[in-house]
């Protein structure tokens, strides 16, 4: 790999850790400057002699807690979904503002402080481990990956209620989709898959609900 590809970037004041992954430079200066967040990696898709999306299928195998944003030039809807589907977090396409970047990540920093409030959430027979994040709907405890994990959690913060693909897209992935996006089905059926099909409702024309009794 290009060493000029991956710079870690720390800062004393807040203990954090930025992953960049970037060819281009004056990318890396730029954003160095201004970004504070913690374990985070920003991955750029197009770089000589290195295959972004390889990358991010490797790190969502690996790591799969790890939250990944992705930026790229690409801007086509198929390949955001489709790195959406491969794990990532957000995706932002360049040319971008360092002012959007910061906005992104501090969204992406709320999200982990709300999960991080509570050890553990109870909807009816399903249970969810904030730390470990692991599942259980009666047959013992499923890890999940990241989207998995943060989409399963917003259901069961509302259980009983029907939440609508468009806030999921937005609460989860940070990201407004076009609504024939189908990023949102693909997670819940991975959840049913691994926790059984009646954990998660589909409220036709509506959204999803988890059971809240």
């Amino acid at each position: 790999m290009n060493p000029r590809a991956v710079e870690l970037i720390s800062h004393a004041v807040l203990p954090a850790r930025i992953l960049l992954i970037d060819d281009e430079q004056r990318v890396l200066r730029f954003v160095s400057r201004g970004l504070r967040a913690e374990d985070l990696i920003i991955l750029d898709l197009l770089m000589p002699g290195l295959d972004g999306e390889s990358v991010l299928r490797r790190i969502a195998r690996r790591l799969p807690s790890q939250q990944v944003m992705v930026v790229s030039c690409l801007t086509a809807t198929a390949t955001k979904v489709g790195c959406f589907e491969q794990g990532a977090a957000d995706y932002l396409a360049k040319p971008f503002s360092l002012d959007e970047l910061l906005a992104r990540v501090r969204a992406h920093l709320r999200i982990l402080a709300r999960t991080r409030t509570a050890t553990r959430l109870e909807a009816g027979r399903l249970g969810l481990d904030m730390v470990r994040r692991e599942a259980d709907s009666g047959s013992g405890p499923v890890p999940l990956a990241e989207r998995e994990f943060l989409l399963l959690s917003e259901l069961m913060r509302h259980a009983g209620q029907t939440v609508s693909k468009e806030r999921l897209l937005s609460s989860v992935w940070q990201y407004h989709f076009d609504s024939g996006s189908n990023v949102v089905d693909v997670y819940v059926g991975r959840l049913r898959a691994k926790l059984g099909p009646q954990v998660i409702r589909t409220v036709r024309g509506k959204g999803y609900q988890v059971d809240g009794g």
